[in-house]
């Protein structure tokens, strides 16, 4: 089958606008240009639009997904498989705040009661879920499925100051890190705070804390591309200036000098 940009939007869900743009910048471009100027798109299109759209809807950027596409390596069977996994992922999470709405509904009605351990199951769940995404891989490979089991196990059975905790650690982490970019040094008394509140994260989240593996995660920050992007979100420059920070605060700082 072929679409004329019209006919693929309809069927995709997506203004002509946006596939026009697509094309502007090499992320999508049509099979052929017909006799009367109007783009042709193909099966060939229709297979990289689905990705594209799939890619999206996880959150990755339009240049992020290019690279993707266009890596010779990329093998489409293998990122639809991946694509399921997050997908049935996210599915499930879902289930559990649905489900978690429901009884809190049913507990203001008066039709049930609830335990506090209750209340949070569903956002706990999905603090396992994330944690297993930014880091499971890396921690099974370095330091065993044990030490990554652990984790998710801390997460589902914490209580509910301990949430509030550590969500409000997270967000102090963020904020103390802005307000130290603005003195441009790691080494001063508002990066090593939060440094040192890094290390109550971690340390929560692994059990155990070493500054050997505390220097090692700061370093991964910049060398993964959704770690940089993560702390980068406060400001140009905040994944590296962390790093330098932790770095400092470990006395690590001379092993990558």
């Amino acid at each position: 089958m072929e679409y004329t940009v019209k006919k693929l939007g309809e069927m995709a869900g997506v203004s002509t606008r946006t596939l026009r743009y697509y094309d502007g910048i090499g992320l999508l471009k049509p099979a052929r240009i017909n006799s009367s100027g109007y783009r042709i798109y193909g099966e060939k299109e229709v297979d990289r639009l689905q990705q594209i759209l799939f890619y999206k809807e996880l959150g990755i950027g339009l240049d992020e997904i290019k690279d993707i596409l266009d890596d010779p390596a990329f093998d489409e069977t293998n990122a639809l498989i991946e694509h399921r996994e997050i997908l049935l992922a996210k599915r499930e999470q879902l289930d559990r705040l649905i489900a978690n709405v429901n009884k809190t509904l049913q507990v203001k009605e008066g039709k049930m009661t609830m335990t506090d351990h209750e209340k949070f199951e569903g956002f706990k769940q999905r603090m396992v879920s994330d944690n297993e995404k930014k880091y499971g891989k890396e921690v099974r490979g370095k330091y065993g499925d044990n030490a990554m089991d652990e984790s998710n196990a801390r997460l589902r059975n914490m209580s509910e100051e301990e949430h509030k905790k550590i969500t409000g650690l997270e967000l102090e982490i963020k904020q103390v890190l802005g307000e130290a970019l603005q003195t441009g040094d790691p080494s001063g008394r508002a990066a090593q705070k939060v440094a040192d509140l890094h290390k109550q994260w971690i340390t929560f989240y692994w059990g155990h804390y070493s500054k050997e593996a505390h220097a090692g995660l700061a370093q991964m920050y910049v060398d993964d591309e959704r770690f940089k992007a993560y702390y980068d979100a406060v400001k140009d420059g905040a994944a590296e200036f962390l790093r330098d920070a932790v770095l400092i605060y470990t006395g690590q700082k001379n092993e990558v000098e």
